[in-house]
C-alpha cells in the first residue's frame, strides 16, 4: 500500500482481508485436491488460521526490518499522512493532538511487529470463519 501510494485511503483497508480470503480459499482448494475432496468446517478453520499465522509472521517480520533498518522515516511519513487526513476531515487542534499523541506511542518498529502479527492473525481467523463455511465439503460417509 505504501508503494502504491494508497495509505490512508478508506478502501485500501479491504486489500488485506480480500487477499487473505483468496489465499485461504486456495489453501482449502489444495487441501481438498490433495485429499479425498472433503474438508470439514473445523479442518478449514484450522488450515485458514495456520495460513494466517504464517503469513502474518512473514509480513510482520518484513515490516519490522523495513521500518527499523531500510526506511526509518516510514512511520513518520504515515503520521504526516494521517495528520493531513485529520485536518481534511475538519478535526480541531485538540483532537488532532490527542490522536497524534496516541499514534506516536504506538508508532515504533516493535509495535508494528506486534500489531501486525496479532492483527493479521485476528483478521485471518475471521476471514477463515467465513471462507471455511463456504468451502467446507463434509464427507458423507462420516456423518451419522
Amino acid at each position: 500500500m505504501y508503494f502504491a501510494g494508497v495509505i490512508g485511503e478508506s478502501w485500501a483497508g479491504w486489500i488485506g482481508p480480500v487477499f487473505s480470503a483468496v489465499i485461504i480459499y486456495l489453501a482449502h482448494k489444495e487441501f481438498k485436491d490433495q485429499g479425498n475432496g472433503f474438508m470439514s468446517y473445523g479442518k478449514g478453520l484450522g488450515l485458514g488460521t495456520l495460513v494466517s499465522v504464517v503469513s502474518s509472521a512473514i509480513y510482520s517480520t518484513f515490516t519490522y526490518i523495513y521500518v527499523k533498518f531500510i526506511n526509518t522515516e516510514y512511520l513518520q511519513e504515515i503520521q504526516d499522512t494521517m495528520m493531513a487526513k485529520f485536518e481534511e476531515e475538519g478535526m480541531n487542534d485538540d483532537q488532532i493532538e490527542a490522536a497524534m499523541g496516541m499514534m506516536e506511542k504506538m508508532s515504533t518498529p516493535e509495535m508494528s511487529l506486534i500489531f501486525g502479527l496479532l492483527g493479521g492473525i485476528f483478521i485471518g481467523f475471521i476471514v477463515s470463519l467465513i471462507v471455511s463455511a463456504i468451502t467446507k465439503n463434509n464427507d458423507p460417509s462420516l456423518e451419522v
